[in-house]
């Protein structure tokens, strides 16, 4: 056992690989497909330009890009431009008042402090001594000892001696009116420049007191030395205002599509600059438009690998799916990208001319409706790129959106009965869609459009959906014909009844003909009803007995008034002429290149049955006899739709044969049928369900009972009124 199963391990893991490797090439083809075609809608433009010169086109930045060097000159002549906050410091009022206050305050207690010293001393002197006394420059010294540098150094002894020569009250005087004036004066604003001023006007207050003349200059004194400046720098105010103008400046940036430099500029330092940070002078920002670039690819890549890898297809059909899929989105590609060549020559809309309907039509027609919409999005991504010339941006949204409706457009209208006249209506209906949105874009740009301007528009969108069609109808054959697919469209030709089998088995066996007509009938019904290709059951049940035209009268539905051949044969010839039919139809097939689907049909659509009749004729001449012997080869039904033709093909020769049908009989019959296929294992290759096995059941009674349905019996018209008519 071991060395039978080691060779079909074998087979199996490189059957594996080459089916991996099959997928992974045709994803990197489709890469390597979408990065050429866009690449170089994405790669940075580099320009010849040197510092000093005058340029000879308009230059407009590619890309957006922040402008340091211009944002930090700006926001530092912001930062310069904000004047110095000064503020009115009331409390410096009360602090010169209060240094006045002290002054006097010293005065006063250094003539006190003298007095009792004097006293004290004077109590103990006796008659004949001389008394005590303290000069002024002594009570001048001690009262310098009690005041601080500052006011020792601004204000000359004269004032002090003058202070301490006044009485209590002259001193009272003295100190209001300094404190008055000096409160009046910088009850106002007194900046750094005007402190001399203000100064001035204490001074003229004071000289009008009524002070004698040598108090009066030290009362002028003080007030000159309280009065200073009260609107003073504040830092803290300045710095908080300047960063606030610092900040409100907003980052400079170079905007997508800004002019840089008109035609015949000159290219300044700053301008030189400007164009290094958008990547005009070199390729230093290549990398970011590649990975971009590298990124969407690989989006598109994963989308369609989750869409082909799904485990529900066998795999054979999926490398033919992928590899078709990828010739075709290839061909649109690059017919896309050969056609947005022509914006170089200043007609940046030709992209309204480019075809891109007929690759969402052929993925359609060939593949499925869900990847053809998915593709629609990926050729309307694409195409943005592609067409980029001459606009604001990496994407062109205006040819995307064209794109896209024009693509969903093609593949909605296409329907079941995708017939040339079909294909080509659906040319009409796109290129009417695309009309439909090249105005609603004009429209919404509101802009002064010639006649000519609009004229060539409707042109190129009526020519779009056109060609369109056109390419679809021709690329359809060769399609069908390369990766061996059975299209919609082709169904329709195949059940064209002038097509040469049909009109062979029509002519040589009308019987079977009928037969293979009523199967499809019931075939289709019942394979629309659980949701598989009625078109492929009916037009496959036209020619699944193609084998019988071999020998048309060995089958009881072309014996037509001759003698059944079968009563002359033993029953194991019989059964080899009957069960023939379906290697000769098959090989029928194969020589007329007739679809695989077809061939498929006409070897599985009697499985491994039994030929009972034949079977229990054999057994009554050799009891022995084996059962396999009197079997159809096979293989079984691998399809749904094969294994409903099967089931319909008994089913109608079934009730052919019935005297007298009616419905519960007809549903009693088919139920049957259905069991015994069931319990002789013929449907354990397909993947029909107990609730499809029970919707077919119903399919085949509702078709059967209105072609067997009651008839009015009509009275027989006598003789005798037949001769007088």
């Amino acid at each position: 056992m071991k060395t039978k199963q080691k060779p079909k391990f074998s087979q199996l893991i490189e059957k594996v690989k080459n089916y991996k490797f099959i997928h992974i090439s045709m994803y990197v083809m489709l890469a390597a497909v979408i990065f050429v075609s866009l690449y170089s809608n994405v790669k940075p433009e580099t320009i010849d330009v040197e510092l000093f010169t005058y340029s000879d086109q308009t230059i407009i930045a590619p890309t957006q890009a922040d402008d340091t060097y211009e944002t930090d000159n700006k926001r530092q002549e912001a930062y310069d431009a904000v004047e110095d906050e000064y503020v009115l410091r009331k409390d410096y009022v009360v602090n010169r008042v209060e240094v006045i206050t002290s002054i006097f305050d010293f005065v006063k207690e250094t003539n006190k402090e003298a007095a009792d010293e004097i006293k004290l001393q004077n109590e103990n002197v006796t008659e004949g001594e001389e008394a005590y006394s303290i000069s002024a420059d002594e009570k001048l010294k001690r009262l310098k000892d009690k005041l601080t540098s500052d006011i020792r150094e601004k204000i000359p002894d004269d004032a002090f001696r003058a202070l301490l020569d006044s009485s209590d009250n002259e001193l009272a005087i003295a100190k209001d009116s300094i404190i008055t004036a000096v409160n009046r004066v910088m009850s106002d604003e007194i900046p750094l420049q005007k402190q001399d001023e203000a100064k001035d006007l204490v001074e003229e207050d004071l000289k009008s007191s009524t002070l004698r003349a040598d108090l009066s200059n030290a009362a002028v004194q003080l007030g000159r030395y309280a009065v200073i400046a009260n609107y003073v720098f504040d830092l803290d105010a300045t710095e908080e205002k300047k960063q606030q103008a610092y900040d409100d400046v907003k980052e400079v940036q170079i905007k997508q599509g800004q002019i840089l430099v008109e035609e015949g500029g000159y290219i300044s330092r700053d301008i030189y600059r400007k164009l290094d940070l958008v990547g005009l002078l070199d390729n230093q920002l290549a990398l970011k438009p590649f990975a971009g670039l590298m990124l969407i690819i690989l989006l598109i890549i994963a989308t369609l690998i989750y869409y082909f890898e799904a485990p529900d297809k066998p795999s054979e059909r999926k490398n033919h799916s992928l590899i078709l899929y990828v010739l075709i989105f290839s061909i649109t590609i690059l017919l896309i990208k050969i056609i947005s060549f022509f914006q170089e020559i200043d007609y940046s809309n030709v992209g309204y001319l480019v075809p891109v309907a007929m690759g969402a039509m052929l993925i359609k027609l060939l593949l499925h409706e869900r990847l053809a919409i998915l593709t629609s999005i990926i050729f309307a991504v694409c195409g943005s790129i592609i067409f980029n010339e001459g606009v604001t941006g990496t994407f062109n949204f205006t040819i995307g959106v064209y794109f896209l409706f024009g693509s969903i457009a093609g593949v909605l209208f296409l329907n079941e009965q995708n017939v040339r006249s079909r294909i080509l209506q659906t040319g009409l209906f796109v290129a009417l869609i695309n009309i439909l949105i090249i105005t609603s874009i004009l429209l919404m740009q509101n802009g002064s459009y010639s006649n000519i301007e609009l004229g060539s528009y409707f042109i190129m969108a009526l020519a779009s959906g056109l060609v369109s069609s056109v390419l679809t109808i021709g690329f359809m054959p060769f399609f069908e014909t390369g990766f061996g697919i059975l299209s919609t469209m082709k169904l329709i030709e195949l059940s064209n009844p002038n097509h040469p089998l049909l009109r062979k088995i029509l002519t040589e066996t009308p019987g079977t003909y009928h037969h293979s007509v009523m199967v499809a009938n019931l075939s289709e019904a019942a394979c629309e009803a659980i949701g598989a290709n009625g078109l492929l059951a009916r037009v496959g049940a036209y020619y699944h007995d193609i084998g019988k035209t071999k020998r048309p009268q060995y089958f009881i539905e072309n014996q037509m008034n001759i003698e059944n051949p079968h009563d002359k044969l033993s029953p194991q010839l019989s059964k080899n002429v009957i069960i023939s039919h379906v290697s000769d139809g098959a090989e029928l097939l194969r020589r007329h290149k007739m679809p695989k689907e077809f061939v498929d049909i006409a070897e599985q659509h009697h499985g491994t049955t039994l030929l009972k009749f034949f079977y229990h004729k054999a057994k009554q001449n050799h009891p022995d006899i084996y059962e396999e012997e009197f079997r159809y080869p096979g293989p079984k039904p691998q399809t749904k739709e094969i294994a409903i033709i099967s089931i319909a093909d008994s089913v109608e020769a079934a009730v052919r044969s019935m005297s007298s049908p009616t419905p519960d009989k007809i549903e009693k019959l088919i139920r049957g049928i259905i069991t015994d296929r069931l319990q002789d294992h013929q449907l354990n290759e397909c993947d029909l369900t107990l609730r499809e096995l029970d919707i077919i059941a119903k399919s085949f009674s509702e078709t059967l009972k209105g072609i067997f349905h009651s008839r009015i019996e009509y009275p027989e018209i006598s003789k005798q009124k037949v001769k007088q008519a």
